[in-house]
This record gives C-alpha cells, sequence and structure tokens, in this order.
C-alpha cells in the first residue's frame, strides 16, 4: 500500500504523552478515526498481570459507545488475550505477527472501512507504528500501562525503539 521511507514507516501519527487512558478520545474521532485496533500486552495489560487496570477500562468502555474495537496482539495466548476480548465482549486476533501485514488486512476485511478510518494503538514502534503505516492506518504510540493504569517508568523497550526510530530518521515528534 505504501511507498513510505523507512523515516515514515516508523513515525506515529499521534505519539501520546501517557498510557491509553490518558488518549483524548474526541482528537481520534476529529481525525476521522472510526475503528480502533489496539495492541493487548503495555498497551491494555501491564507486562505481569491479567486485570485491565480501571482507567484503561473505563477508556475502553467509553471509546466501544462509539467506536468497534478489535484486539491485536502478537502474543500467543488465547486464554490472555481471549479474557480481555470476552470482558470487552469484542473480537481479537492473538500471534498477529506484526508488522507482518496479512493478519492485519483480514482484521480490516471485517471493519469494512477505509484504512485511514482506522487507528492501531499501541506501546511498540517496531510492531504497532510499523504495521499501520505499511497499511496507511492512523497509527497511536501510548506509553506502556503498569497495573496501576499508569505509565510504567522503566519502558526500557519502546525507549529503545525510538532511539533507534530516531537514528533512522523518524521525528517521532
Amino acid at each position: 500500500m505504501s511507498n513510505l521511507s523507512l523515516p515514515e514507516l516508523l513515525q506515529p501519527n499521534l505519539v501520546a504523552t501517557g498510557t491509553l487512558a490518558d488518549l483524548p478520545l474526541h482528537q481520534l474521532l476529529a481525525q476521522g478515526i472510526r475503528a480502533l485496533v489496539l495492541d493487548v500486552d503495555r498497551t491494555l495489560l501491564p507486562r505481569r498481570g491479567n486485570d485491565l487496570p480501571p482507567a484503561v477500562e473505563d477508556w475502553l468502555r467509553r471509546a466501544q459507545q462509539t467506536l468497534p474495537l478489535h484486539l491485536f496482539s502478537n502474543n500467543p495466548s488465547r486464554s490472555r488475550i481471549g479474557a480481555v476480548a470476552a470482558q470487552l465482549g469484542v473480537n481479537y486476533t492473538t500471534s498477529a505477527g506484526k508488522p507482518r501485514r496479512g493478519p492485519l488486512r483480514r482484521v480490516l476485511e471485517q471493519l469494512d472501512l477505509p484504512h485511514a478510518q482506522v487507528a492501531i494503538v499501541g506501546d511498540r514502534v517496531f510492531t504497532d507504528v510499523l504495521a499501520g503505516n505499511r497499511l496507511g492506518l492512523y497509527t497511536v504510540l501510548v506509553k506502556p500501562v503498569n497495573p496501576e493504569g499508569e505509565p510504567c517508568r522503566h519502558d526500557h523497550w519502546q525507549r529503545l525503539e525510538v532511539r533507534l526510530a530516531r537514528l533512522a530518521g523518524a521525528p517521532l515528534r
């Protein structure tokens, strides 16, 4: 779909200052977003935990009133990802293989919307952002979440990926 340069492929449309729970939903709606594809590990759930932090769950419930949601995870655990999907009553994909495009294309076919009207939200540049940009989605990078629903203080992976993306020429503004 795209002939984007590497810096463009690694640059999210929106770099959030906090976690998913801090993301202004009205800002996504104002961008024309009509569906959300959401990473799970460290975006919705803390690294070691199976319970949605209350602030994240509240945000998801509000988002569901306006937008269809699809959980999209590289995690192979159908029990972990499926439990969150069941709690919310939404569809989900495990073992997604991001940044590969095939599984994400299948989700987009189900949503039946122009790609630019679908946002992918996640905490990783080289999986979530790259996968979304490869297919022309609106990409959002959020801070990883801890069990209390706050940004992780020790988000080593995200800091490393942001550093590498900047070295590749992405401004990550």
